[in-house]
C-alpha cells in the first residue's frame, strides 16, 4: 500500500470532507481516503505499491471546489 498526502485549501466543515471524499473516491485504484477539515489535510492510499495519481486527485480535489498541493 502507499499513502500519499496532500494541503487542501478551503475547507471548513464536514460537507467540504464528504465532497472531497465523493470526488477523489472515483479515482481509480484508490481504496482508503482520510480527509480533514480541521487540519486541512488529505491523505489517499492506494492498494498498490504505485503512489496516487497526483494529478488526478488534484483535479478530482478542484472538482469538489477546493485547492490541493502534494505534502512532501
Amino acid at each position: 500500500m502507499s499513502t500519499t498526502e496532500y494541503q487542501v485549501t478551503g475547507m471548513s466543515c464536514g460537507h467540504c470532507e464528504i465532497s472531497i471524499r465523493k470526488e477523489v473516491g472515483q479515482i481509480p485504484g484508490i481504496q482508503e481516503i482520510e480527509v480533514s477539515a480541521a487540519t486541512g489535510r488529505l491523505v489517499v492510499s492506494t492498494g498498490s505499491g504505485t503512489p496516487a495519481d497526483d494529478a488526478a486527485v488534484i483535479a478530482a480535489v478542484d472538482e469538489a471546489g477546493y485547492v490541493a498541493a502534494r505534502v512532501g
